[in-house]
């Protein structure tokens, strides 16, 4: 197919306002332009995020559209590429994340950290500067459209339903994982906290980063799942009193991946750290939680503490290799994409109700052609 072939019209489950963030109807709309960078997927599957949930909820701003379709864990296959495309062709099978679209052009594009770049765009709910402000859809979608830089060749050996929660979940803790730790993370002590859609994907990856991984959860409920998922030691902060001097100056990095930050104790986990090492958030609560901080709190570690935003495409490859490799998978639900389906996958992961991804299927069946 070729670029002027591509339907000028996309079909998806979409929500109108936050009223309905549960309630997605299917509506057709019009796709954005095809840049000549872009590259035009056939939807097969997408990934359930928290994310979606909060966009949809207006937990982190307003909708820009009142037909929005979310959805940023996808993988399909190429159907079409624009005249300057160069990495990707028709009939690969291919992920987009929770980013489509960047300036090409700065200096963070140029030195792979485009997903930080100014212009950048998200994949659902973003005004896309290139595009005429083109506000733009998600994966649930029939198809989908992103520049080459945003989308990833998935290996043969890892099925579709796997590889799309690696999309955003994956790369979201792989990318501060390989940028503390080092591609050969052995003799190194990683913390991971939050055993969850984020969570249980960064113990597998820093296991097979080659590190010693100790997984922090404020109880044990989840002891034997996070040893089966690579931990190699367990802490319950709730019920393990005097954890933190028993770590004492033990870790290279911490990562934390809990959706919500009410009563964790920031300086606990700074002490625990090696002097000059870094404490990264990367699950994102709603936006009136806030972290508790000041100079005292990292006074006596010289410890840093910050965010990582999703990854470069340099990572992302090397994270699927390192999947593949290692036979990193994420603990998945498939669910057959339908108005009725979405709604009920929608209400469970917002109750928690799901160990630990969704991911839609069955996009042939939920989509005329």
């Amino acid at each position: 197919m070729t670029t002027d072939s591509v339907p000028a019209k996309f079909q998806g489950f979409a929500s109108s306002n936050k009223n309905t963030w549960n309630k997605p109807k299917l509506v057709s709309y019009d796709r954005k332009q095809i840049n000549p960078h872009d590259v035009v997927l056939e939807n097969e599957v997408c990934g359930l995020c928290y994310s979606d949930i909060h966009t949809l909820q207006s937990n982190w701003g307003e909708y820009n559209r009142d037909d929005l379709v979310v959805g940023h864990e996808i993988v399909g296959k190429v159907i079409a590429v624009g005249d300057k495309v160069t990495e990707l062709k028709v009939g690969q099978r291919v992920g987009i994340g929770a980013a489509s679209s960047a300036c090409r052009e700065c200096n963070r594009c140029k030195s792979d950290n485009e997903q930080y770049c100014a212009k950048a765009a998200s994949t659902y709910n973003a005004p896309d500067v290139r595009s005429n402000n083109y506000v733009t859809q998600g994966g649930y979608s029939s198809h989908s459209i992103a520049d080459e830089q945003f989308v990833f060749p998935i290996p043969d050996d890892l099925p579709s339903a796997y590889a799309a929660p690696l999309m955003c979940a994956g790369i979201t803790v792989f990318s501060p994982l390989l940028r503390n730790l080092g591609s050969d993370a052995k003799g190194k002590t990683v913390g991971i906290i939050g055993i969850g859609g984020l969570g249980h994907l960064a113990l597998q990856l820093a296991k097979a980063l080659g590190a010693k991984v100790v997984a922090f959860s404020r109880t044990s409920s989840k002891k034997d799942q996070a040893l089966k998922l690579g931990a190699d030691e367990f802490i319950a902060t709730n019920e393990e009193k005097d954890w933190s001097s028993k770590y004492h100056d033990t870790f290279d990095f911490i990562l934390n991946c809990a959706s919500g930050v009410d009563g964790l104790n920031l300086q606990d986990y700074l002490s625990v750290l090696k002097v000059d090492k870094k404490f990264i958030s990367v699950g994102l609560p709603p936006a009136t939680q806030q972290f508790g901080v000041s100079p005292f709190t990292f006074l006596k570690h010289g410890a840093s503490f910050g965010s990582s935003l999703l990854g470069s495409k340099v990572e992302v490859l090397e994270m699927l290799k390192l999947a593949a490799k290692h036979n990193v998978k994420p603990w998945i639900e498939e669910v057959p994409l339908s108005e009725e389906n979405c709604s009920k996958a929608l209400n469970r992961c917002h109750d928690g109700d799901v160990r630990y991804r969704f991911v839609f299927t069955e996009f042939d069946k939920a989509f005329a052609k």
